[in-house]
């Protein structure tokens, strides 16, 4: 499996439907060293995961990134396109519930992009309310 660049484009998040799916993407972000994105297939909807203890403690996410990333997840769950069960962070982060792989695809990416510093696309993907 080849590293995933950061931040990950949505084509190349990669779907990690099945346990040994899973396995494999997260045990080669921890080899990597990177944090770890990925989508899973939930039946007709869509899951969206991102953990960063796999990055080590070369990653830091700042608190207003995490505030962004934690605004952008309620704003979701506000508009019910993710679950109400959804992780927040400050590490480990999941949407379920999403209606399309595209969709999951753009999410990931977009939050993938904020923990690695850049807001900017999880600001498009979730426009702030006014």
């Amino acid at each position: 499996m080849q590293s995933l660049p950061a931040p990950c484009p949505a084509h190349l998040i990669p779907d990690a439907s099945g346990t040994r799916a899973f396995h494999q993407v997260y045990r080669q972000a921890m080899a990597d060293r990177a944090v770890f994105v990925a989508i899973e297939s939930d039946g007709p909807r869509w899951t969206v995961k991102a953990d960063t203890l796999t990055a080590g403690s070369e990653l830091s996410v700042d608190d207003t990134v995490n505030d962004a990333v934690r605004a952008a997840i309620t704003r979701l769950i506000h508009t019910r396109e993710v679950g109400a069960d959804a992780y927040t962070g400050p590490i480990y982060f999941m949407m379920h519930s999403v209606s399309s792989e595209e969709r999951a695809r753009e999410l990931a990416a977009a939050l993938h992009a904020a923990l690695h510093g850049d807001p900017g696309p999880l600001d498009r993907a979730v426009p702030p309310t006014s």
